[in-house]
């Protein structure tokens, strides 16, 4: 799936702000006077029918989760991993028994990985991997569904793969909700109602890619009003969680005062942030930044790093910085570009 980042010039203008917009125009289920991160703890003790002393219990906030029928626990535990899962299944014999359809689910999951990547000793095989996915799913993982998802979508099936995503979405799932949310942005004609909708129930989740792609809508106006200071809430959300883009896009929001506080300091600290991370356009930018303070060997570093990332208009900069230094400094430059490494990003 292809995804956007800053709005083009084409879009409008990027440095108007507009008055902020109501929370109505969000998914009414979500608003809330709430911060999205907010988590509401409750104790609960975990008691199997075998203890006859359990149902003795003091607390009034007691619950007897073994009780729950089979099909309820399955649903919540949708969207369990593996470990969780094992963790679960250790609560009692009953929550044991009805969860082993999905420790079967993960085994489906981890071959289909397998069999998706060339792992394990096995060649790569998509249709392999499309039929473990389908099993997992069949079972009732999410996890699996939204794997099976993504290769129908790479296959050009992408009802089939809306579906899948639509089931792990219903189920909870943050991928699989942001899957659906970007499905429905690519329809033809787009859904951006919808779209919005499942963006927003991913990224109060707290996934990042979804709180980059509702980010953008509200930047653009797309499926709500158009809203500088809650998109840039968002960039700044998806940034701080590691997504490269939203890095980007919040160091703009900075430099601009679009939505967030005017403050070249950390205008900076993002752009370079998302520069050591392999953003072509970032590292342009904070080689530019760096040629214009003075330091023309790290300046020509990151401008040889976006030049070789295709960004064109960084090497003619990079050449003009080049024939001011002398040849054992652009050496080490150019060095220094050869043996640089990508950090960690989303």
């Amino acid at each position: 799936m292809k995804e956007r980042t800053w709005p083009s010039r084409s879009d409008g203008s990027i440095f108007t702000a507009l008055p902020f917009i109501n929370k109505q125009n969000l998914p009414d289920k979500h608003t809330s006077t709430k911060s999205p991160t907010t988590t509401i703890r409750r104790s609960y003790k975990f008691t199997s029918k075998s203890s006859p002393s359990s149902s003795k219990s003091t607390f009034s906030d007691h619950r007897d989760f073994s009780t729950l029928p089979f099909d309820v626990l399955l649903k919540i535990a949708a969207t369990f991993t593996l470990p969780n899962l094992r963790a679960a299944s250790l609560v009692c014999k009953s929550w044991g028994d009805a969860l082993r359809p999905l420790r079967d689910a993960m085994l489906f999951l981890r071959w289909g990985k397998m069999f998706k990547h060339g792992r394990g000793g096995v060649k790569p095989n998509l249709h392999k991997a499309l039929d473990s996915f389908l099993k997992g799913a069949a079972r009732g993982s999410t996890l699996a569904m939204v794997d099976a998802g993504l290769i129908y979508w790479e296959m050009g099936k992408k009802e089939e793969g809306i579906a899948l995503y639509g089931k792990a979405a219903e189920l909870g799932d943050p991928a699989g909700q942001c899957n659906l949310g970007i499905s429905y942005l690519q329809a033809e004609p787009p859904n951006m109602k919808e779209a919005v909708k499942w963006l927003f129930q991913a990224s109060v989740a707290g996934f990042v890619r979804a709180q980059y792609q509702l980010a953008l809508c509200l930047h653009q106006g797309r499926g709500a009003n158009r809203n500088l200071p809650e998109a840039a809430r968002w960039y700044l959300r998806a940034a701080e969680g590691g997504y490269v883009r939203a890095m980007y896009n919040t160091s703009l929001c900075y430099s601009f005062g679009d939505g967030l506080g005017q403050s070249h300091r950390l205008a900076r600290k993002w752009m370079k942030r998302a520069a050591d991370r392999g953003h072509s356009k970032a590292q342009f930018e904070h080689g530019l930044g760096l040629f214009a303070e003075g330091d023309m060997m790290k300046a020509v570093v990151y401008l040889e790093l976006a030049t070789r990332a295709g960004e064109t208009a960084a090497a003619h900069v990079k050449n003009v910085i080049l024939q001011q230094l002398s040849a054992p400094s652009a050496d080490k430059a150019i060095l220094l570009a050869d043996n640089w490494h990508t950090l960690h990003s989303h």
